[in-house]
């Protein structure tokens, strides 16, 4: 704790946005830069508190209580950007996370919610000192390619290459096992690449970091699908290990009437054929979905919900709008909800901001649930049709939501997304390997021991936790090649 007065003196500041009505206009990240002397200076900001909070995620607890789930050593490494040790602060750092590139932009920063400044004070900028402590540490030169020094001649094939695999296949690769990664696409990095718009995580940022991979001795396969290109069975012969992390790609849908339309799509395949034809012609292919020119409805929030806003408005849709069947978060923390719980409060994310500076307001309706689509002569979506509701409390003692009569409305609609979260992997995998499930559909497996009811099978990230974060994925991915160098070697020496 450098300055032990910094958190009495200096008020909280991030980086400036670009501005919205200019940033529409391309697909660069959005976040300016700050000045070093400015960085040093909000780290000064990370108090002597005892217990740091922001570094305790537990899994047992989450997404409850909120917490750094990689358990970054934050007070440390906020503590050497206030001194200007900044190639230690990024050795620190890589000690428990393998891609801070990653969680310093698109992570929503679970590690604030439990500052413990933030209980009376706007919390530590940790989120944006993780980006400032990477991107200073790849400019300078000091993070480099590091392969293992010698080989176990243990062979590990990883599936899927989202957060948790890489995370997986870095870490085996530390151990000296060799590790080879699958992926369906044409391109490496999973949710990071095709599921992430360019905006909040340009994908050379990705390629940075899997060039390094590579000069690290790990092997990737892209356009490999396993149990279609590689059989499953082929791949228990050929390794002595495998690790599931496929992520959760199977989208929650929307049983109504008029689902199946033209101009009816699940978020996802929007996000990724958007992405997709940028990087491969920036758009001259006419390969993705274009919302150009038209009326968008989004149904449902979150992460994905607000990229479909931004995508769409940087398309030039003529309206968004977003339908959330939830309530209005709360301007500030609930009796209900204290600190160190995950604050559940109103966010205006990029996406939102955006649309504010087009359309004059926010594109989120609350506590509305979709009854029909309606179609035109030609078979195409035409209109949204929609009821508010309130939540009650159900006979077995959940909530349910209860129409109100005479709120019904119509929102013109040209292409309706649906980003109503996933229900779990796709089981194809899991099937041909007679993975046993548990009652969400993911492959069965302990954090902490990540180990299938098949032998030498593991799996981590959200194939085996369901839809979370990308934090989260890392710290499984890590725990998991933990497990499976102990299951190889009899005993590990992985973090």
């Amino acid at each position: 704790m450098g300055n032990p007065t910094g958190f009495l003196k200096v008020d909280r500041a991030l980086p400036a946005d670009r501005d919205p009505q200019k940033r529409l206009v391309d697909w660069q990240e959005v976040h300016e830069h700050m000045p070093e002397g400015e960085i040093r200076e909000q780290a000064s900001r990370c108090m002597d508190c005892g217990v740091p909070f922001c570094q305790s995620g537990a899994s047992q607890y989450a997404p409850k209580v909120a917490g750094c789930p990689v358990n970054n050593l934050i007070p440390e490494w906020n503590d050497l950007i206030y001194r200007g040790r900044w190639e230690e602060a990024i050795q620190r750092l890589h000690r428990t996370n393998n891609f801070p590139e990653f969680t310093g932009r698109v992570c929503p920063a679970p590690c604030e919610g439990s500052c413990v400044l933030g209980i009376n004070a706007p919390a530590v900028t940790i989120k944006h000192h993780e980006y400032a402590i990477i991107e200073r540490a790849f400019k300078e030169g000091w993070v480099v390619a590091e392969p293992p020094a010698k080989r176990s001649g243990k062979k590990v094939a990883v599936i899927g290459s989202g957060p948790s695999g890489l995370a997986a296949a870095a870490q085996l690769n530390k151990a000296g096992h060799l590790v080879t990664v699958y992926e369906r696409a044409d391109r490496i990095g999973g949710l990071l690449m095709y599921g992430i718009p360019n905006m909040k995580l340009e994908k050379h940022i990705v390629e940075r970091r899997v060039d390094l991979m590579k000069e690290e001795g790990i092997t990737f396969e892209t356009n490999t699908e396993i149990g279609k290109d590689i059989a499953t069975q082929q791949l228990q012969q050929d390794f002595d290990a495998i690790v599931l992390a496929t992520g959760a790609t199977a989208p929650r849908d929307l049983p109504v009437e008029g689902r199946h339309l033209n101009g009816v799509h699940f978020a996802m395949e929007f996000l990724s054929k958007n992405t997709k034809s940028l990087l491969d012609s920036t758009h001259k292919d006419g390969q993705y979905i274009n919302a150009k020119d038209k009326h968008v409805v989004i149904i449902g929030g979150g992460d994905t919900g607000t990229d479909c806003v931004a995508t769409s408005l940087r398309h030039g849709c003529k309206h968004v709008t977003q339908l959330e069947i939830m309530p209005r978060p709360a301007e500030q923390r609930a009796e209900n909800n204290p600190w160190p719980e995950w604050p559940k409060t109103l966010l205006v994310d990029y996406g939102q901001s955006e649309a504010i500076a087009l359309q004059g307001d926010d594109p989120r309706q609350y506590q509305v649930m979709t009854k029909k689509i309606e179609a035109d002569e030609q078979g195409n979506v035409k209109a949204v049709h929609t009821v508010n509701i309130e939540w009650v409390k159900a006979d077995n003692g959940g909530m349910r939501p209860s129409e109100l009569v005479g709120t019904e409305k119509v929102y013109a609609a040209d292409l309706v997304f649906l980003a109503m979260g996933f229900l779990g992997p796709e089981q194809k995998v899991l099937e041909d390997l007679s993975v046993e499930t548990d009652p969400r559909s993911n492959a069965k497996a302990d954090y902490d021991k990540f180990d299938t009811s098949i032998e030498g099978v593991f799996a981590c990230g959200d194939a085996r936790r369901g839809q979370s974060l990308i934090v989260w994925a890392i710290d499984e991915g890590r725990r998991a090649a933990r497990e499976v160098d102990s299951f190889l070697m009899g005993e590990s020496f992985l973090p």
